[in-house]
Protein backbone atom coordinates (compact mmCIF):
# COMPACT_ATOMS: atom_id res chain seq x y z
CA UNK A 1 0.00 0.00 0.00
CA UNK A 2 2.94 2.34 -0.05
CA UNK A 3 5.44 2.75 -2.88
CA UNK A 4 8.57 3.80 -0.42
CA UNK A 5 7.97 0.60 1.42
CA UNK A 6 7.63 -1.80 -1.90
CA UNK A 7 10.98 -0.18 -2.77
CA UNK A 8 12.76 -0.74 0.29
CA UNK A 9 11.96 -4.74 -0.12
CA UNK A 10 12.58 -4.35 -3.36
CA UNK A 11 16.26 -2.90 -2.69
CA UNK A 12 16.85 -5.59 -0.06
CA UNK A 13 17.62 -8.16 -1.87
CA UNK A 14 19.23 -11.26 -0.71
CA UNK A 15 22.03 -11.67 -3.39
CA UNK A 16 23.84 -8.22 -1.63
CA UNK A 17 25.20 -8.29 1.93
CA UNK A 18 22.90 -7.45 4.52
CA UNK A 19 24.78 -4.16 5.42
CA UNK A 20 24.60 -3.05 1.77
CA UNK A 21 21.26 -3.52 1.25
CA UNK A 22 20.78 -0.98 4.12
CA UNK A 23 22.71 1.27 3.17
CA UNK A 24 21.58 1.45 -0.57
CA UNK A 25 18.06 1.86 1.32
CA UNK A 26 19.00 5.17 3.08
CA UNK A 27 21.18 6.46 0.79
CA UNK A 28 18.72 5.86 -2.85
CA UNK A 29 14.98 5.57 -1.07
CA UNK A 30 15.09 7.44 2.37
CA UNK A 31 16.94 10.57 1.61
CA UNK A 32 19.77 10.56 3.79
CA UNK A 33 23.44 11.39 3.03
CA UNK A 34 26.47 9.66 2.74
CA UNK A 35 27.47 10.81 6.18
CA UNK A 36 24.29 10.18 7.60
CA UNK A 37 24.35 6.61 6.74
CA UNK A 38 27.89 6.46 8.28
CA UNK A 39 27.12 7.60 11.33
CA UNK A 40 24.26 5.27 11.54
CA UNK A 41 26.99 2.17 10.84
CA UNK A 42 29.31 3.87 12.78
CA UNK A 43 31.83 4.20 10.03
CA UNK A 44 33.36 6.97 7.97
CA UNK A 45 32.00 8.69 5.33
CA UNK A 46 34.39 7.12 2.72
CA UNK A 47 33.71 3.73 3.80
CA UNK A 48 30.18 4.12 3.36
CA UNK A 49 30.63 5.92 -0.03
CA UNK A 50 32.78 2.76 -0.96
CA UNK A 51 30.31 0.19 0.20
CA UNK A 52 27.41 2.34 -1.53
CA UNK A 53 29.26 2.29 -4.88
CA UNK A 54 30.30 -1.48 -4.45
CA UNK A 55 26.59 -2.03 -3.71
CA UNK A 56 25.70 -0.41 -7.05
CA UNK A 57 28.18 -2.07 -8.85
CA UNK A 58 26.80 -5.27 -7.60
CA UNK A 59 23.65 -5.22 -9.19
CA UNK A 60 24.34 -3.88 -12.49
CA UNK A 61 27.05 -6.95 -12.35
CA UNK A 62 24.64 -9.48 -11.21
CA UNK A 63 21.94 -8.25 -13.19
CA UNK A 64 19.42 -8.36 -10.25
CA UNK A 65 16.15 -7.66 -11.61
CA UNK A 66 14.52 -4.57 -10.16
CA UNK A 67 11.15 -6.16 -9.52
CA UNK A 68 8.66 -6.19 -6.36
CA UNK A 69 9.26 -9.19 -4.20
CA UNK A 70 6.93 -11.71 -4.16
CA UNK A 71 5.21 -12.22 -0.55
CA UNK A 72 6.78 -15.36 -0.03
CA UNK A 73 9.97 -13.61 -0.41
CA UNK A 74 9.12 -10.44 2.34
CA UNK A 75 10.39 -12.64 5.44
CA UNK A 76 13.64 -12.90 4.19
CA UNK A 77 13.37 -9.37 2.92
CA UNK A 78 12.06 -7.78 6.15
CA UNK A 79 15.06 -7.37 8.86
CA UNK A 80 16.87 -5.64 5.90
CA UNK A 81 13.65 -3.19 5.72
CA UNK A 82 13.21 -3.36 9.57
CA UNK A 83 16.89 -1.85 10.19
CA UNK A 84 16.69 0.40 7.33
CA UNK A 85 13.12 1.92 9.23
CA UNK A 86 14.98 2.30 12.53
CA UNK A 87 18.25 3.48 11.21
CA UNK A 88 15.59 6.80 9.42
CA UNK A 89 14.25 6.92 12.99
CA UNK A 90 17.48 7.07 15.00
CA UNK A 91 18.80 10.19 12.59
CA UNK A 92 15.04 11.79 13.49
CA UNK A 93 15.28 11.34 16.69
CA UNK A 94 19.26 12.49 17.11
CA UNK A 95 20.13 14.54 14.07
CA UNK A 96 23.86 14.17 12.77
CA UNK A 97 24.13 17.65 12.06
CA UNK A 98 21.97 21.05 11.12
CA UNK A 99 20.90 23.66 13.75
CA UNK A 100 18.04 21.31 16.21
CA UNK A 101 18.68 18.59 18.24
CA UNK A 102 15.70 16.49 16.63
CA UNK A 103 14.20 16.27 12.61
CA UNK A 104 10.33 15.38 14.07
CA UNK A 105 9.54 14.92 9.85
CA UNK A 106 12.04 11.65 9.44
CA UNK A 107 10.74 10.20 12.86
CA UNK A 108 7.32 10.92 11.94
CA UNK A 109 7.86 9.49 8.84
CA UNK A 110 9.87 5.87 10.17
CA UNK A 111 6.80 5.14 13.10
CA UNK A 112 4.29 5.93 9.71
CA UNK A 113 6.20 2.95 7.82
CA UNK A 114 6.45 0.94 11.00
CA UNK A 115 2.68 1.21 11.08
CA UNK A 116 2.17 -0.39 7.68
CA UNK A 117 4.34 -3.00 8.23
CA UNK A 118 2.14 -3.66 11.51
CA UNK A 119 -0.90 -3.82 9.81
CA UNK A 120 0.30 -5.93 6.76
CA UNK A 121 2.68 -8.14 8.88
CA UNK A 122 0.60 -7.68 12.17
CA UNK A 123 2.18 -11.85 13.73
CA UNK A 124 5.56 -10.76 12.95
CA UNK A 125 6.69 -9.99 17.39
CA UNK A 126 9.57 -7.93 15.91
CA UNK A 127 7.59 -5.54 13.35
CA UNK A 128 5.58 -5.01 16.76
CA UNK A 129 8.16 -4.87 18.58
CA UNK A 130 10.12 -1.80 16.62
CA UNK A 131 6.86 0.10 16.17
CA UNK A 132 6.72 -0.10 20.04
CA UNK A 133 10.32 0.91 20.52
CA UNK A 134 9.97 3.78 18.29
CA UNK A 135 6.12 5.11 20.00
CA UNK A 136 7.94 5.06 23.26
CA UNK A 137 10.92 7.00 22.43
CA UNK A 138 9.03 9.47 20.48
CA UNK A 139 6.70 9.83 23.31
CA UNK A 140 9.27 11.94 24.73
CA UNK A 141 10.08 14.59 21.73
CA UNK A 142 8.56 17.70 23.13
CA UNK A 143 10.50 17.42 26.96
CA UNK A 144 13.90 16.69 25.06
CA UNK A 145 14.52 20.41 24.51
CA UNK A 146 13.22 23.70 26.15
CA UNK A 147 11.28 26.69 24.75
CA UNK A 148 14.82 27.84 23.44
CA UNK A 149 15.85 24.63 21.74
CA UNK A 150 18.49 23.67 25.00
CA UNK A 151 19.06 19.96 25.17
CA UNK A 152 17.08 18.44 28.17
CA UNK A 153 18.80 15.46 29.45
CA UNK A 154 16.27 12.77 30.91
CA UNK A 155 16.90 13.63 34.33
CA UNK A 156 15.86 17.64 33.39
CA UNK A 157 12.74 16.75 31.86
CA UNK A 158 9.39 17.41 32.20
CA UNK A 159 7.37 14.43 31.95
CA UNK A 160 4.30 16.17 32.14
CA UNK A 161 4.98 17.18 28.48
CA UNK A 162 5.81 13.22 27.68
CA UNK A 163 3.25 12.17 25.07
CA UNK A 164 0.61 9.93 27.13
CA UNK A 165 -1.40 8.04 24.45
CA UNK A 166 1.57 7.21 22.61
CA UNK A 167 2.96 5.84 25.57
CA UNK A 168 -0.03 3.64 26.37
CA UNK A 169 -0.10 2.79 22.71
CA UNK A 170 3.62 1.50 22.65
CA UNK A 171 3.30 -0.49 25.92
CA UNK A 172 0.56 -2.54 24.86
CA UNK A 173 2.28 -3.22 21.58
CA UNK A 174 5.18 -4.34 24.07
CA UNK A 175 3.06 -7.01 25.63
CA UNK A 176 2.54 -8.53 22.03
CA UNK A 177 6.04 -8.30 21.00
CA UNK A 178 7.11 -10.12 24.00
CA UNK A 179 4.49 -12.76 24.04
CA UNK A 180 4.85 -16.08 21.87
CA UNK A 181 8.09 -16.98 22.52
CA UNK A 182 11.49 -15.44 22.93
CA UNK A 183 12.15 -12.02 22.14
CA UNK A 184 13.64 -10.20 19.66
CA UNK A 185 16.16 -7.33 19.99
CA UNK A 186 13.60 -4.49 19.06
CA UNK A 187 10.77 -5.96 21.56
CA UNK A 188 13.80 -6.25 24.46
CA UNK A 189 14.51 -2.47 23.37
CA UNK A 190 11.11 -1.45 23.43
CA UNK A 191 10.79 -3.01 27.28
CA UNK A 192 13.89 -0.94 28.13
CA UNK A 193 12.24 2.16 26.48
CA UNK A 194 8.91 1.20 28.32
CA UNK A 195 10.71 1.12 31.53
CA UNK A 196 11.82 4.74 31.44
CA UNK A 197 8.29 6.16 30.09
CA UNK A 198 6.81 4.29 33.00
CA UNK A 199 9.20 5.60 35.88
CA UNK A 200 8.20 8.96 37.80
CA UNK A 201 11.39 10.37 37.72
CA UNK A 202 15.28 9.03 36.99
CA UNK A 203 15.46 8.23 40.68
CA UNK A 204 12.72 5.75 40.54
CA UNK A 205 13.62 4.07 37.20
CA UNK A 206 13.97 0.33 37.14
CA UNK A 207 18.02 0.22 36.71
CA UNK A 208 18.28 -3.37 37.75
CA UNK A 209 15.45 -4.36 35.50
CA UNK A 210 17.07 -2.14 32.64
CA UNK A 211 20.67 -3.55 33.20
CA UNK A 212 19.21 -6.96 33.06
CA UNK A 213 17.35 -6.55 29.61
CA UNK A 214 20.83 -4.89 28.38
CA UNK A 215 22.46 -8.48 29.34
CA UNK A 216 19.87 -10.05 27.22
CA UNK A 217 20.33 -7.11 24.47
CA UNK A 218 23.92 -8.35 24.32
CA UNK A 219 23.24 -11.80 23.51
CA UNK A 220 20.51 -11.39 21.21
CA UNK A 221 22.34 -8.47 18.82
CA UNK A 222 25.95 -7.69 20.79
CA UNK A 223 27.17 -3.88 19.33
CA UNK A 224 29.67 -1.02 20.71
CA UNK A 225 26.17 0.49 21.28
CA UNK A 226 24.66 -1.41 23.20
CA UNK A 227 27.62 -2.37 25.88
CA UNK A 228 27.70 1.54 25.86
CA UNK A 229 23.94 1.78 27.10
CA UNK A 230 24.40 -1.04 29.32
CA UNK A 231 27.66 0.73 30.67
CA UNK A 232 25.59 3.66 30.93
CA UNK A 233 22.54 2.04 33.33
CA UNK A 234 25.14 -0.24 35.40
CA UNK A 235 26.30 3.82 36.78
CA UNK A 236 22.52 4.17 37.31
CA UNK A 237 22.04 0.94 39.17
CA UNK A 238 25.42 0.78 40.48
CA UNK A 239 27.24 4.19 41.14
CA UNK A 240 29.86 6.13 38.41
CA UNK A 241 32.88 4.65 39.31
CA UNK A 242 31.10 0.56 37.70
CA UNK A 243 30.32 2.57 34.83
CA UNK A 244 32.63 3.80 34.03
CA UNK A 245 35.06 1.15 34.50
CA UNK A 246 33.26 -0.70 31.88
CA UNK A 247 33.05 2.34 29.54
CA UNK A 248 36.95 2.27 29.92
CA UNK A 249 36.70 -1.65 28.83
CA UNK A 250 35.22 0.20 25.27
CA UNK A 251 37.82 2.40 24.54
CA UNK A 252 39.90 -0.20 21.90
CA UNK A 253 36.65 -0.45 20.02
CA UNK A 254 37.53 1.69 16.90
CA UNK A 255 33.52 2.52 16.21
CA UNK A 256 33.35 4.22 19.52
CA UNK A 257 36.39 5.96 18.79
CA UNK A 258 34.67 9.16 17.35
CA UNK A 259 31.38 8.36 18.81
CA UNK A 260 30.18 11.29 20.52
CA UNK A 261 27.77 9.39 22.63
CA UNK A 262 30.39 7.53 24.11
CA UNK A 263 32.93 10.78 24.90
CA UNK A 264 29.86 12.55 26.10
CA UNK A 265 28.96 9.50 28.81
CA UNK A 266 32.38 9.64 29.23
CA UNK A 267 32.46 12.87 30.49
CA UNK A 268 29.38 12.80 32.82
CA UNK A 269 30.45 10.14 34.79
CA UNK A 270 33.22 11.70 35.50
CA UNK A 271 31.69 14.65 36.32
CA UNK A 272 29.74 12.93 38.66
CA UNK A 273 32.68 11.52 40.01
CA UNK A 274 34.10 15.07 40.44
CA UNK A 275 37.37 14.87 38.00
CA UNK A 276 36.86 17.76 36.73
CA UNK A 277 39.67 17.96 34.67
CA UNK A 278 39.39 15.17 33.30
CA UNK A 279 35.60 15.82 32.64
CA UNK A 280 36.60 18.99 30.71
CA UNK A 281 38.73 17.26 28.66
CA UNK A 282 36.33 14.83 27.36
CA UNK A 283 33.52 17.89 27.07
CA UNK A 284 35.68 19.36 24.84
CA UNK A 285 36.81 16.20 22.87
CA UNK A 286 32.71 15.33 22.59
CA UNK A 287 32.73 19.16 21.15
CA UNK A 288 34.61 18.20 18.14
CA UNK A 289 32.10 14.56 17.61
CA UNK A 290 29.01 16.33 17.61
CA UNK A 291 26.92 17.32 14.81
CA UNK A 292 24.01 19.22 16.18
CA UNK A 293 24.83 23.00 17.27
CA UNK A 294 21.84 21.90 19.96
CA UNK A 295 24.49 19.47 21.32
CA UNK A 296 27.28 21.86 21.05
CA UNK A 297 25.52 24.52 23.15
CA UNK A 298 24.47 21.77 25.43
CA UNK A 299 28.09 20.71 26.05
CA UNK A 300 29.53 24.63 26.24
CA UNK A 301 27.28 25.00 28.95
CA UNK A 302 28.31 21.48 31.16
CA UNK A 303 32.12 22.72 29.94
CA UNK A 304 31.46 26.13 31.86
CA UNK A 305 29.86 24.59 34.99
CA UNK A 306 33.11 23.14 35.02
CA UNK A 307 35.73 25.37 34.83
CA UNK A 308 34.54 28.55 33.90
CA UNK A 309 33.77 30.52 30.43
CA UNK A 310 37.57 31.35 30.32
CA UNK A 311 38.77 28.45 30.24
CA UNK A 312 35.94 26.32 28.06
Amino acid sequence: PDERLELFFTCAHPALPAEDRTALILRCLAGLTTGEVARAFLVPHATMAQRIVRAKKKIRQARIPFRVPRPDELPERLPVVLGAVYSIFTEGYAASSGEHLQRIDLADEAIRLARILHRLMPAQREVTGLLALMLLVHARRDARTDLTGAVMLLDQQDRTRWDRPMIEEGSALVVSALTGGPPGPYAVQAAIAALHDEAGDVDSTDWPQIVALYDVLAVLSPSPVVALNRAVAVAMRDGPESGLALLDGLAAEPNLRDYGPYTVARAELLRRMDRKTEAAEGYRRALDQTGTEAERRHLRARLEDLVGPQDS
